[in-house]
């Protein structure tokens, strides 16, 4: 059925086959759920043993032990309750400063949501926070460590002080699947010395219509090109196996499964527009589209976890008004990808994922259960889910066999990282946070992902040693330029985070001699003969606060309860007059757009424009965009997505009819 072939298999027929999945992975555990009692059972408490010889004390102990007799023999001593806790992830703020819940409830994972930290946000307190959780697991009867997760989506992004990389729409824009491998193994590396063992990334969703407010997340509109950038998979897990347990490796997790990218613009959740809305479209165009990306992450780069979509599907094919949402979408979830395409890792929900299902709180437990989800990100109501689940296991609603395969595929992941033997984290590479070295790497990435769009009279890379005209309001702000998901969910223009700017970046970049004015209103006198550069784009924003025509964010310290800007793909008034007045008066102008998806360019002002950069969101290292400026590193980047000449050309990708954007999927001058 999801092979890209156009042979059409009826609802009722896939639905069916995906009963029969589920019923052999039932029948499969089931041997595990006699030895464990069933509901309510569960063998003796043992002691959690360390150096212990081979055949003494439990063998979900012994790490000589293959991993699949320790988990039988672990999964055959819990109780339901037991079992139920390990499926359950809570966010650390509930658990703050009281964390006995974590003992009492036995919890088997946390997370910290964008912007929830621990105070001081220093690696060394984010380690001892996740320390003293693992403590609170690990006092639980059978001492099953708790696995910590965050949103590692351009670098520890929560974390103050860590390397921020450019977003996926950047990255994607390389070609340069090394280079990608490489900065998610950073990434890993400071998200592991701190604490964390998960990563809630890589996004590999392609991006069908710029106004979603996520587009900055994809690695790009085709999902050809995402594929080619699930090396994010490699850099994160290493081999996906043992090297888990290294302490430079985290898990990570192919999201948001599936379609998350095409949904239709007007069906987006509340306020939003798009985002979490409701793909509607046939089997073949969403295999096209959504699906396929996951083969390889699954079969090639073998992800450890997967994360369901908030958004739905409505098929075509059986008429347009029954859509079916992600989280208990039992075709895909445990038809698609647990059975055709043999996934062994676990499922996670996204945060309150359930509750976009639809119905009351214990039919979207019982459904997303069923579904295939194994483990549930419920922030603050994670004794409710707990209780609503064992409940309706022991009213039948949910077989005992589905919560063994859940809790199964969540322990195997715990013993591949070496949680058992090693909860705690290991702070050797703590001090590599922040680092030169690492930041290196960052600069590179920026440096690789500008997209040269035009170059009228070859003003780039920039000659000569006249005076320096920057302007444009992303011109100094480091807050602009890392947007979203940067020590807060939304990130924000007065987010401060070690770096450079871009402005500091051409300070240092500039021959000596040369005179760097800075206006960014462009308000101070332009020099005869100068060369002007623009720096524009857009404010942070995620999720569907980032949708064009969605709500208006207000809610971090920094907006004093100000709504942001609204989010229209559009330079905004400000910028508009800084690209009139300096590429009037500069002998050469050079315009930088600095945002997470393309904006558009009033054709007078193009013409206007001799030098047009997409310089994407690139984090903390500005002395990449510097980089290729001066020359010191060439053009390279190719545009991951189609640019258009208006908003009404939305949603528009490379291989549509009648294709005719300003810039095309691809594009991208070179410089030597």
């Amino acid at each position: 059925m999801w092979s890209g072939s156009k042979a059409r298999r009826s609802r009722r027929g896939v639905l069916a086959a995906a009963a029969a999945i589920s019923i052999g992975v039932a029948a499969a555990v089931a041997p595990g759920a006699v030895a464990g009692g069933g509901p309510g059972g569960g063998g003796g408490g043992h002691e959690h043993g360390h150096g212990h010889e081979h055949g003494h004390g439990p063998v979900y102990e012994d790490p000589r032990a293959p991993i699949p007799k320790r988990v039988a023999d672990l999964l055959s001593r819990m109780t339901l309750a037991e079992k139920v806790g390990q499926m359950t992830q809570a966010e650390r703020a509930s658990l703050t400063p009281d964390d006995t819940q974590v003992t009492t409830l036995g919890l088997g994972s946390i997370l910290s949501g964008g912007g929830s930290v621990p105070t001081p946000n220093t690696p060394s307190a984010w380690a001892d926070m996740v320390d003293n959780f693992q403590k609170a697991a690990l006092a639980t009867r059978l001492h099953i460590p708790m696995l910590y997760g965050v949103d590692t989506v351009h670098g520890h992004g929560n974390l103050a002080g860590a390397t921020v990389f450019p977003h996926n729409i950047g990255l994607g824009a390389t070609r340069d699947p090394g280079l990608v491998r490489d900065v998610e193994h950073v990434a890993a590396d400071e998200t592991r010395a701190s604490g964390p063992q998960w990563a809630f990334a890589p996004c590999i969703c392609a991006a069908r219509d710029d106004r979603w407010g996520r587009t900055y997340e994809s690695f790009g509109e085709d999902p050809g090109l995402v594929i080619k950038m699930e090396t994010a998979i490699d850099g994160f897990q290493g081999d996906g196996g043992r090297a888990l347990a290294d302490r430079d490796r985290v898990l990570a997790t192919a999201k948001h499964f599936a379609g998350d990218g095409d949904t239709t613009y007007g069906t987006g959740s509340g306020d939003y527009k798009i985002d979490q809305g409701i793909d509607i479209t046939d089997r073949q165009d969403f295999w096209s589209t959504s699906l396929r990306q996951y083969v390889p992450a699954v079969q090639e780069h073998h992800v450890g976890t997967v994360m369901p979509s908030y958004s739905s599907v409505d098929w075509t094919e059986d008429g347009v008004g029954n859509p079916i949402n992600m989280h208990g979408n039992q075709e895909l979830i445990s038809g698609y990808l647990k059975g055709k395409l043999g996934f062994d890792g676990f499922v996670i929900s996204d945060y309150n994922g359930i509750d976009h299902i639809g119905g009351d709180f214990h039919h979207n437990v019982v459904t997303s259960v069923n579904a295939g989800v194994d483990m549930f990100m419920q922030p603050s109501n994670y004794a409710d889910f707990i209780t609503t689940l064992v409940a309706a296991v022991n009213a039948g609603e949910v077989p005992i066999g589905r919560i063994d395969d859940a809790v199964s595929r969540i322990l195997a992941k715990k013993l591949q990282l070496g949680l058992f033997e090693h909860p705690y984290t290991d702070r050797t590479d703590i001090g590599l946070i922040g680092s030169p070295q690492h930041r290196a790497v960052a600069r590179r990435a920026v440096a690789e992902s500008q997209v040269l769009l035009r170059d009228e009279g070859h003003a780039l890379p920039l000659r000569g040693t006249g005076d320096l005209y920057v302007a444009g309001s992303n011109s100094d702000n480091i807050g602009n330029q890392a947007g979203g998901w940067t020590l807060t969910w939304q990130g924000g223009s007065t987010t401060q985070i070690p770096g450079t700017t871009i402005l500091q970046g051409i300070r240092d970049a500039a021959r000596r001699g040369t005179d760097v004015i800075s206006s960014p209103d462009a308000s101070a006198p332009v020099p005869a003969g100068a060369t002007g550069i623009v720096v524009v784009g857009e404010t942070p924003y995620a999720e569907g606060y980032g949708d064009v025509g969605g709500p208006q964010w207000a809610y971090d310290p920094g907006d004093a309860g100000v709504p942001r800007p609204p989010q229209t793909m559009t330079l905004n008034a400000g910028d508009k007059a800084a690209v009139d007045k300096v590429c009037a008066a500069a002998a050469t102008c050079v315009v930088l757009v600095v945002s997470g998806r393309p904006l558009i360019i009033d054709p007078a002002q193009l013409s206007e424009i001799d030098g047009l950069v997409a310089s994407w969101l690139p984090g903390s290292e500005g002395e990449g965009v510097a980089d290729v400026l001066f020359g010191r590193a060439p053009f390279t980047g190719k545009l991951p997505v189609t640019w258009p000449r208006s908003i009404d050309q939305e949603p528009i990708n490379v291989g549509d009819a009648h294709y005719d954007p300003l810039f095309p999927f691809g594009y991208g001058l070179r410089t030597r």
